[in-house]
């Protein structure tokens, strides 16, 4: 099976580039409440494969997120990346994420149990769909945003959001449709002695 995915995703990137297309222009684009939901056949790539499959699509997706206008995700593919290739997160779908963090989450990287995150820091992870019958597209991008103590004592002090690929939002924790993305920190909560934070599997961390 993923001899017969390596080879249709060569011949599909192939055919988009000499047609001028974008990889999200030559496969159908996931919109709507479904496109979080967790795929059952996702793709078994190489680093090197997975890599190609996001830089593909990585403008686009920042065009698409960007709809949103939300200022907390300016330029976020310019903040500091905690991965070296893209990998399958279980959590998010089943679906190739990586682990952006701005600035202010300095400590993201080496935080020791019972340590938390400084107010305004902020976690992006951007994600692609890839299935064994090569589709290709877009996912959500989810991100937490560390509050003030005390702000959201209910999820820790972390706001949750969740934006389509279109820029649509799914919800906010802190906004509308927050009961959409409720279940995100139920999620976290298996993390809460690294103040409820996920990190990047030790075979993906930059440096590794």
């Amino acid at each position: 099976m993923f001899l017969r995915f390596k080879r249709v995703f060569s011949i599909s990137l192939t055919v988009l580039s000499v047609s001028g297309l974008s990889a999200t222009d030559g496969f159908a684009q996931s919109t709507g409440e479904d496109a979080h939901i967790a795929i059952e056949n996702p793709a078994d790539l190489s680093k090197e494969e997975a890599l190609r499959i996001y830089e593909s699509l990585q403008r686009r997706m920042a065009r698409g997120y960007g709809a949103a206008q939300l200022d907390l995700l300016l330029n976020y593919q310019n903040w500091p990346l905690f991965n070296d290739a893209p990998y399958i997160s279980a959590t998010h779908g089943q679906r190739y994420v990586n682990s952006y963090a701005n600035r202010m989450a300095h400590n993201y990287g080496t935080l020791a149990e019972g340590e938390k995150l400084p107010k305004g820091s902020v976690l992006a992870k951007d994600s692609v769909t890839v299935t064994d019958e090569g589709n290709i597209h877009p996912g959500a991008l989810f991100v937490m945003e560390k509050l003030a103590q005390g702000e959201s004592p209910d999820t820790g002090d972390w706001r949750y959001i969740m934006v389509m690929p279109d820029g649509s939002l799914f919800g906010d924790t802190m906004g509308a449709r927050a009961n959409s993305v409720a279940y995100c920190h139920d999620c976290h909560e298996a993390v809460a002695d690294r103040d409820y934070t996920f990190f990047v599997p030790e075979e993906y961390i930059v440096g590794n």
